[in-house]
């Protein structure tokens, strides 16, 4: 981007400037000597074959630098992010070599771009000397007495004001070059094929109660392999369903279905009988609320991060939603209190703090259907106590959908649906399927023994 920035601020400046030289020179050129005009000019189809011989060399030089600089920053992020893991595992000296050999591919690929680009200069300035060195052979060996020694001398002048931009418009070529390389890079994520779109006929959705219905749904993430086959059931607005089953059954994947971060393979889901797939992706999950377990804080304020799902939240709003989540007394502790810059991905926060300002940020977007994909794995259980409270008040009139591995933060839900084999295996309140004596209730006790 800074590339792109660069060219488009000094380089188009420069390039109009040159050409208004070129033509301003060469008018005065032709109105001096037309011959020897001609000459200066000849030079040019040189140029342009010289261009056009190492054009696609230096565009993949420059393309090959830009991925592989990619990598490094790549990689160095991860590093960064897991250097505790590395640490653990004692990888640093191997990891250091990973790094320094994509360092020395980086070096590898810039030096042979630049090379490249060494030889748009080398071009131009070659030509131009040859150009006027021909201007005065021309002009004393087989135009002489017809040219004088006067138009002789200004004559080399121009030719060397005419190739002085000329020079300078080959290392904007140069720049243009490299600009192109990074933009293709740019482009390629803003071209990204969307897998999630509008259909042309997509209307908003309106207002929405809450009640969802899965009619015979089907899902596969690789074409053939379904992980869920032909699903169905009905929630009421305003009950609260846990998700419950082995790893991979498809939990998580129904809830993607809901939010339509995936489109299904087959069925429907409806939404107060609005198919989702034919209704607008902001008027869907703008009546949405997800909350995971890795909850994403952003840089800024607290106050900010909490406005994030009310950009027009105002301060006693932002203050009550946090209350109801039990995060109002630690912000309080921090160093300005709402005010308080978190950095980046919030550095500054625990786990447990990230979650609560993550349900605050949730409550005040005041959704209609919620889902809690293990939002509570990251809190100790101290913390946990008080935070049920607090997601007690924010499922209250709302339908919500939660995933949960610790069976006891659910026995309280209007339904539990154990999922297993593609499908919904066994359904009911906790009650109902302890009294049952299935999987629910075998998964159930096995949590009991290891406590």
């Amino acid at each position: 981007v800074n590339s792109v920035s660069k060219m488009l601020s000094n380089g188009i400046l420069n390039f109009i400037l040159d050409i208004f030289n070129i033509v301003f020179i060469t008018i005065f050129m032709f109105s001096e000597n037309v011959t020897l005009s001609f000459v200066i000019l000849a030079g040019m189809p040189l140029l342009m074959a010289g261009l056009w011989s190492v054009k696609a060399m230096q565009r993949r030089a420059w393309q090959s630098e830009s991925n592989k600089n990619s990598n490094l920053n790549a990689y160095l992020n991860e590093s960064i992010n897991g250097m505790k893991i590395t640490q653990l595992f004692v990888r640093e000296k191997v990891n250091h070599e990973i790094f320094s050999n994509q360092a020395k591919a980086v070096s590898f690929a810039w030096q042979k771009a630049v090379a490249l680009n060494q030889l748009v200069p080398f071009f131009a300035e070659n030509i131009s000397q040859w150009v006027m060195s021909f201007v005065y052979i021309a002009g004393m060996l087989w135009m002489y007495p017809t040219v004088t020694i006067g138009t002789l001398i200004a004559m080399g002048d121009y030719a060397r004001r005419f190739w002085q931009p000329i020079n300078r418009l080959a290392q904007i070529y140069n720049e243009f070059i490299n600009t192109i390389a990074y933009l293709e890079r740019i482009f390629e994520t803003i071209d990204e094929p969307v897998t999630i779109a509008d259909a042309a006929d997509a209307y908003p959705l309106p207002p929405i109660n809450g009640d969802v219905e899965f009619k015979n749904v089907s899902f596969a993430y690789e074409e053939g392999v379904n992980v869920l086959e032909n699903l169905s059931f009905k929630v009421k607005a305003g009950e609260s369903v846990a998700l419950v089953g082995p790893t991979g059954a498809g939990k998580t994947t129904i809830v993607n279905l809901i939010s339509r971060f995936y489109d299904v393979t087959a069925g429907e889901v409806l939404i107060d009988g609005n198919n989702i797939s034919k209704v607008t992706l902001n008027s869907l999950r703008s009546q949405m609320g997800i909350m995971l377990q890795d909850s994403f804080i952003f840089s800024g304020t607290i106050a900010d991060n909490i406005r994030f799902g009310k950009l027009d939240a105002t301060q006693e709003e932002i203050e009550k939603a946090c209350k109801t989540v039990f995060a109002h007394d630690f912000i309080l502790q921090t160093e300005k209190g709402y005010e308080t810059e978190v950095n980046e991905r919030g550095s500054r926060l625990s786990q447990g703090q990230k979650q609560l300002l993550s349900f605050a940020r949730t409550l005040i977007s005041n959704p209609k259907i919620l889902v809690l994909d293990e939002a509570t794995a990251a809190i100790d259980a101290k913390t946990e106590k008080y935070v049920q409270k607090g997601i007690n008040e924010l499922l209250k009139g709302r339908t919500s959908f939660i995933i949960a591995h610790r069976l006891s933060t659910i026995k309280n839900c209007d339904k539990i649906m154990y999922i297993s084999d593609k499908n919904i295996a066994e359904c009911g309140t906790h009650d109902e399927l302890i009294a049952k004596k299935g999987e629910y209730y075998r998964l159930y006790t096995s949590q009991l023994s290891e406590m």
